[in-house]
Order: structure tokens, then sequence, then C-alpha cells
């Protein structure tokens, strides 16, 4: 009779620690199906994205005015509110961007932080912020820019084929804009800004 008792409870442990497991596996699979989804739900985007209507929102976020497919207006807008602290120029400096002295016109000043520059994309830590009104003393953000490095493959960057990575712009990376903080009818991805200027 005792031996019976073990046998039984060693069953019903055994039975327990395999649907401990099943049901483990169950959910680290949902978890991980689920976590693919960005892959899954890439919308298709027809043609070069450009914009001609621009109407002013809440807080000045240009982000929703570009018409670009829901996923990809959110990942601007991640990128937008993880830069949102940089408006402040002092922010930047502290957080390791410094002044490469790449002024362009229609395009802005120029701060990297070599710091990030890893041969990966992440929307939310761009390696460059570009800067307009640096020479009057009231510099403001106007757009972020990702650099990786050439030696690497070109990224996959932002959902959609709106950005087009730039890899024969003199330096050594490839790179893309996007226009944040700074409505540009040109385009959220296009390189330059006919709005701005270097003053």
């Amino acid at each position: 009779m005792k031996s019976l008792w073990i046998t039984r409870t060693g069953s019903a442990t055994k039975f327990r620690a395999n649907l401990l497991l099943y049901s483990t596996i169950l959910i680290v699979s949902a978890a991980a199906f689920m976590g693919c989804q960005k892959e899954a739900i890439k919308p298709p985007v027809d043609g070069p994205q450009s914009v001609t209507k621009h109407t002013v929102t809440v807080e000045g976020d240009v982000v929703n005015d570009y018409g670009l497919s829901p996923q990809t207006t959110w990942e601007l807008q991640q990128a937008r509110a993880a830069t949102a602290r940089y408006r402040d120029i002092k922010n930047a400096i502290k957080d390791g961007y410094s002044n490469i002295n790449v002024d362009v016109p229609n395009m802005g000043h120029h701060f990297m932080n070599m710091g990030l520059v890893d041969g990966t994309f992440d929307m939310r830590k761009p390696e460059i912020l570009v800067y307009n009104g640096l020479d009057t003393g009231n510099p403001e953000l106007v757009a972020v820019e990702y650099a990786v490095p050439l030696t690497d493959p070109l990224p996959e960057g932002f959902t959609g084929s709106a950005d087009v990575w730039d890899g024969n712009s003199g330096f050594p990376f490839w790179l893309v804009h996007a226009w944040v903080w700074k409505f540009n009818p040109a385009g959220v991805f296009n390189p330059t800004n006919p709005d701005v200027d270097l003053n």
C-alpha cells in the first residue's frame, strides 16, 4: 500500500511538472510570436514619400502631418519623444553630442554622438542631432539623423520604403534624416528642408 502511494504521488508530481513545462513553453512561444508582430504588420509604401499640405498640430507635432502608415508614424513619434530633451542643446552636449562643424544650408548644424555609432539602427538613439539657428544664439532642434558605418550592411531603418539611406555623402556612414521637429514639405526623410537655413 505504501509503495502504491509513492508511485501515485510520483506520477502526480511528474504530471504537474510536465504541465508546468508545457504551459511555460506555450507562454514563451506566444510572447515570441507577439514580439515578431512588427515585421508582420509592415504596410507597403507606394513610391517616394512627399507632402504637399501641412497643418499645424498640437505642440507642433509634425510627425502626424506626413501621411505615413500608422507604424511608421509611431516609430517617428518614438524618435521625437526620445529626443525631446535635446530641444535644449545643453542637454545634448551633456549627453555626449558635439558640434562636428557640418553646417549645410537647408539642413542645419550637425551634432554627433560617436558613442552611439555601433552599426545598428535604433529609432530612439539617433547618432546625429540637427539644429537651426545656432549662429543667432537660439538653436532649434529641427531633425534627427541616423548614421551607420558603411562597413555594415545597409540598415533596414523605419518601416516601409520611404527612408532612403544615403551611402554617397562623402562621410563613411549610411545616413538618413528624419524631420521630426520641423515640418519638411519635401518629406520627413528628405535630406534637405527648404524651410531651414543656417540662421
